[in-house]
């Protein structure tokens, strides 16, 4: 018979009564004299099918072989089940094992194991509740990205990923070469000579699809991308990543506003969508944060739980106000005048952190917020200069309980400006030049922005660590898979 999803049985009332074959991983199994009970589950949905096995239909060589870890497929009847916890049980008529899973070695046994530990082995933690949750969470918010700017007319473009520039101009990038590393070629100045490897020039993975999306925005008016970046950033946190997902709309024709306009919308049309498509899973993850919560510091604990959270910033309009206005919010502040923060606020210029950016959310305005226009020392050489001479037409997104979820802003559309700010701040122009010409050739106005994927999967899961989010995390000294 043609298997048919645990999801789809358990939401389908017509499969009652009727002869039907699910396959799946065994969970757990129970045994009584007269009756075995297998909880299965197929990834398709969090909640597992309850099996009923009579060992009068099933052989005892069979059933020795469900165990935890097993593979298996199961045909009989869909039953309104006479048990808590499940509407409806599958009474066993044949039972075939797919994969058999040797219970003393299977490393996922029915107990609670660490974050930490399921990390080690990665290639099995997806057949848990929190994973394949998690995963299913993240399947659902990269299916309405896509949505969300189709609808809207937007063009996906793939921008490279081997790329000879440096977006952010941070430095911290993973080479790409085919060079030989112990017959290095060299010039006559002894540097290692890159005309002779594959591009022949110097490749790096790329940090940002930003530049190359600004040029297809000059001809398509509005794209976005959505792809993995690299950053060789040897930061070994819970919130940093080597290798991420970004995505990044270019719009042409948008002014600062239009670009927060979009940001808001977009923010609140994924959660909503990851709200309405994945309850179930939500449930889980909000039970399991609630859970986790209890074994925390009194000081530790959120205030809001997971669900709260998104419906904080879905039922809010957000708050926008500048970076000076901020500023002087922050400086006044009790935490400030007490002490409390890490990095106190002395004064304008200062380089925002978390602790401030949730202080502003969490504390003072009790609702998202978007910062705009930030001092230029602090922020990158393609923002529009602002006619103080001392601010860029930045903006970032504000979350409870991680701060800045996305950066952008209005694009310097001015060839001299950006030419000017470029030397400033020891940017190559050489390697720019493709860039530098679409300010030459029917310039215009024009925003984007960035939202790192795997913050904002972290932020709807309810996950504390970014590595808990990406199938197989690489960070510093970590490339396992």
């Amino acid at each position: 018979m043609q298997r048919i999803k645990i999801k789809e049985l358990l939401n389908s009332p017509q499969y009652v009564e009727q002869m039907v074959t699910v396959k799946g991983w065994v969970r757990t199994r129970r045994s009584n004299k007269n009756v075995s009970f297998v909880a299965l589950n197929d990834g398709s949905v969090i909640h597992n099918l309850q099996l009923v096995v009579d060992p009068a239909h099933i052989s005892e060589a069979i059933l020795k072989d469900i165990t935890t870890g097993a593979c298996i497929s199961a045909t009989g009847t869909l039953v309104p089940s006479q048990g808590s916890g499940q509407s409806v049980e599958l009474q066993v008529q044949a039972l075939t094992i797919l994969g058999k899973a040797d219970a003393d070695k299977y490393p996922l046994q029915p107990k609670r194991h660490s974050l930490e530990f399921l990390r080690e082995i990665a290639h099995l933690r997806p057949r848990t509740n929190t994973f394949s949750a998690v995963f299913r969470v993240r399947h659902a918010l990269a299916f309405a990205v896509h949505k969300f700017f189709n609808d809207r007319g937007f063009f996906y473009i793939h921008t490279p990923i081997i790329t000879a520039s440096d977006a952010e101009g941070a430095g911290e990038m993973f080479r790409v070469s085919t060079l030989d590393p112990t017959r290095l070629p060299k010039t006559p100045e002894g540097a290692i000579d890159y005309a002779e490897d594959f591009f022949g020039r110097e490749t790096n993975l790329t940090v940002s699809g930003q530049l190359e999306g600004e040029l297809f925005a000059m001809a398509l008016s509005e794209i976005y991308t959505f792809g993995p970046t690299f950053r060789a950033e040897n930061s070994n946190t819970a919130r940093h990543l080597a290798e991420f997902w970004m995505i990044e709309p270019e719009m042409a024709f948008y002014d600062l506003t239009d670009n927060m306009n979009l940001a808001e919308d977009f923010l609140k049309y994924l959660i909503n969508y990851a709200l309405e498509h994945c309850a179930d899973d939500l449930d889980f993850l909000n039970k399991r944060a609630l859970e986790e919560d209890k074994n925390k510091k009194k000081e530790e604990q959120s205030e809001l739980s997971l669900l709260e959270r998104l419906h904080f910033v879905v039922d809010n309009p957000f708050e926008r106000l500048t970076y000076t206005q901020a500023i002087e919010i922050l400086r006044n502040s009790k935490p400030n005048k007490k002490g409390k923060f890490q990095f106190p606020i002395e004064g304008w210029g200062t380089d925002l952190q978390s602790e401030h950016e949730r202080y502003l959310v969490e504390k003072h305005f009790k609702k998202p917020v978007i910062l705009t226009d930030y001092p230029k020392e602090i922020k990158s050489f393609y923002m529009k200069q602002n006619d103080d001479g001392k601010t860029v037409g930045a903006m970032d997104v504000l979350f409870p309980g991680i701060g800045e979820i996305i950066g952008g802003s209005q694009r310097e559309e001015d060839y001299d400006k950006l030419v000017q700010r470029m030397r400033e701040m020891h940017v190559p122009e050489d390697t720019l030049w493709w860039y530098l010409e679409t300010r030459k050739f029917g310039t215009t106005p024009h925003s984007g922005f960035g939202l790192g994927f795997e913050r904002l999967v972290q932020f709807v899961t309810g996950m504390g660590n970014i590595r808990d989010v990406i199938p197989f995390p690489r960070t510093p000294k970590n490339a396992e898979f």
